[in-house]
């Protein structure tokens, strides 16, 4: 059976250990995502720095081999550039041919064999394609420089210059931006990788009229090896346009086309010759001779051609076309590679592979950057995790603190102030349960000490009247006669039904009451009661009686009872409606099975004076009476309920009473009836009383 007092369980929201459970889960999951999230950028980062030195070796590795094949025409001397650029990128590089013959390796010693003990295998598939020709634009640095035609821009074939040449194009540029200079116009000299110097002004505000005039002043058209160079690339595109039947074109020296927009369709840089600086009177004449001549030739072969192309109606002649522009442009390309081929080296597979030393080392190391971040988060998830700690553990704490200093004062003997009693969680009703347990103590604290009271007054009583007969007979102002003797046989008598009464209380108060248990039959013993009381009720004019059992009702069974310490309690309960019950009154004794039939109810009732209603929760306390000057002729020692209480509760029932004021009084002890006994067979007619 529950106490009153007990509650129902606390959901796990609520509770000290889901609140526990929650800050544990919120600091877990804060070092987890915190931990996560650093893991990721810290590795992302130290990913991207990887791949992006990766890419960048190898975007170097690429462009130095495709400027090596641009420069040469085969590829039999590039193992020392090979060799540098593996120290360099402490990366295995490896050149094949298209069907992957093997042309160098970084991987071999000087005398071309394998350093390990057998030759790694090439990855499964090539990094590059090293071609001058066709370069890749993604791993070129200035992918613009390659033109539309991917043609590598250090590939220039037979348009590369003697030193002849260089000095006398060096020597007009360097006059050019002399000449700009004066006029304040900043101007560099740089060269292009086929040995050709040309003017490239600092700044695009210039004045116009002062660049073209020293520009012009100082014009360096082609040299004779690009004119030989120039006329080989435009035979090779006529022959291209012939072949898609198209018409010839004029290709500059920046491999532009004239489309006849010009004057007489000549070009300005075509037009223009060499200065004459450094040459005899007689190589300048032939030169200007050879220049006036060719103008000549090409102003008439324009001539014939736009006659040819051209139409009657003024509409742009086919050759104009943008159709007809891609396709010398494609005619263009592809002539120039074909230009070029003898002068590059062939294409070759670029296989870029990390070395077994590389292979071993990790990935990444951590940077002072990211173990300070490392550093800082762990930092910050610790601070986090202590302060979260500190909050609940200082909410936790609080209340305890309290609990202690209310005990200590407890114990010191203080009175101590009512906990205070927060949320509806473990920690508030352990201070509930506190306060419970103090009031409590406080109660038993003071009937303790109305007991000492109360039992002083009564031990008084009788042992004042002993004494003072002695005390009489002593000094001859008594006769110990019969009746002297009596006196004090009746007060020694009361003061040893005291001292029982006490000794049998104190025994119930530490479980040491004995009991003899036997089978006993209520009715029966309510007759014995009876009898034993009924001089005292004739006496006080009272009618004492046994209610019988109605012919319908089920007879109690027996009960497995103390019979002794039963009719104890039930003498108690009867001399108590008696001593209440004025003359003319009627006391009543019945007893019967309840309706669930594990329990025998044993009444004594009476129509008494009854009890106030504010008085019936204490008639069991000990040394209560209801005459509060405690006279002997209105009532006994006030101990006589409070062990009926306690018998009835050693046999495993309880006592109550429900009582109205000046109508008396039901007083009722609740007996338990164990399973066998609720089983018996009840006496049939005929049969002895009080067997089974």
């Amino acid at each position: 059976m529950r106490r009153r007092d007990e509650r129902a369980r606390l959901p796990l929201r609520k509770s000290l250990l889901g609140r526990l459970l929650t800050v544990s889960a919120l600091v877990a999951s804060c070092s987890v995502a915190a931990t996560a999230w650093l893991a990721v950028q810290t590795t992302s980062g130290a990913i991207r720095q990887e791949q992006g030195q990766n890419l960048s070796a190898d975007a170097e590795i690429y462009n130095t081999l495709l400027g090596y094949a641009a420069t040469h025409p085969g590829w039999e001397g590039v193992d020392g550039t090979v060799r540098k650029l593996a120290g360099k990128s402490q990366r295995r590089i490896v050149l094949t041919t298209q069907d992957k013959r093997p042309l160098f390796d970084s991987a071999d010693d000087a005398n071309g064999t394998s350093e390990g003990s057998s030759a790694a295998p090439l990855p499964p598939q090539a990094s590059a394609v090293v071609d001058p020709l066709s370069v890749d634009t993604v791993l070129v640095p200035d992918t613009a420089s390659a033109g539309a035609d991917r043609v590598d821009p250090r590939a220039v074939g037979p348009f590369l210059l003697p030193a002849r040449e260089r000095t006398l194009l060096r020597k007009a540029s360097a006059d050019s931006a002399e000449c700009l200079g004066t006029a304040g116009i900043a101007a560099d000299i740089v060269e292009s990788p086929s040995g050709r110097s040309r003017v490239q002004f600092v700044s695009s505000e210039t004045d116009r009229s002062m660049e073209t005039k020293c520009l012009a002043s100082y014009a360096s058209g082609p040299t004779p090896t690009e004119k030989k160079a120039l006329r080989a690339l435009n035979q090779l595109t006529d022959a291209c346009l012939k072949r898609q039947g198209r018409t010839g074109v004029k290709l500059n020296l920046d491999l532009s086309w004239d489309r006849g927009f010009g004057t007489g369709g000549t070009d300005t840089g075509i037009s223009a010759e060499l200065p004459t600086t450094g040459l005899t009177k007689e190589e300048a004449d032939a030169q200007q001779r050879a220049a006036e001549q060719k103008a000549v030739e090409e102003k008439a072969a324009l001539a014939r051609a736009t006659k040819e192309r051209g139409t009657d109606d003024g509409r742009l002649p086919p050759a104009h076309s943008s159709k007809h522009d891609r396709a010398i442009a494609a005619c263009v390309g592809s002539a120039r590679r074909e230009q070029l081929t003898s002068y590059v080296a062939a294409p070759a597979l670029l296989f870029i592979d990390s070395t077994d030393a590389a292979a071993g080392v990790p990935g990444f190391d951590l940077s002072p950057a990211n173990t300070a971040r490392i550093a800082g988060v762990t930092a910050l998830v610790l601070a986090l995790t202590v302060g979260a700690s500190v909050i609940a553990g200082a909410r936790l704490v609080r209340p305890l603190h309290a609990l202690t200093g209310a005990a200590q004062r407890m114990r010191d003997g203080m009175d101590s102030a009512p906990v205070p009693v927060g949320s509806d969680n473990e920690i508030g009703r352990l201070a509930a349960a506190f306060n419970d347990m103090a009031a409590h103590r406080a109660r038993l604290e003071e009937q303790r000490k109305v007991m000492v009271s109360d039992v002083a007054h009564e031990l008084r009583t009788p042992l004042s009247n002993i004494r003072g007969w002695l005390e009489a007979a002593q000094d001859g102002l008594a006769e110990p006669d019969p009746a002297f003797v009596s006196s004090l046989h009746e007060e020694a008598v009361q003061l040893q039904h005291i001292v029982n009464d006490l000794q049998d209380l104190g025994a119930a108060d530490v479980g040491a009451l004995r009991l003899h248990l036997e089978p006993v039959r209520v009715d029966d013993l309510l007759g014995q009661v009876a009898a034993a009381h009924q001089g005292l009720a004739e006496t006080a004019g009272v009618t004492l009686a046994v209610s019988p059992t109605p012919p319908d009702a089920p007879r109690p069974p027996l009960l497995d009872a103390d019979p002794v310490r039963l009719r104890q309690a039930m003498s108690n309960l009867v001399s108590n409606a008696v001593r209440h019950t004025p003359s003319g009154g009627r006391v009543t004794l019945r007893s019967y099975v309840t309706g669930s039939g594990d329990e025998v109810a044993v009444e004594v009732s009476d129509t008494g004076s009854g009890i106030p209603a504010d008085d019936v929760p204490h008639v069991f306390d000990r040394f209560w009476r209801a005459e509060k000057s405690r006279n002997r002729s209105t009532g006994g020692s006030g101990l006589g309920l409070a062990i009926v209480l306690k018998l009835a509760e050693a046999h495993g029932g309880t006592a109550s009473v429900v009582s109205t004021e000046g109508q008396g009084s039901v007083f009722t002890l609740w007996l338990p009836v164990t399973r066998d006994e609720a089983a018996s067979t009840e006496p049939g007619p005929g049969e002895p009383p009080g067997q089974p």
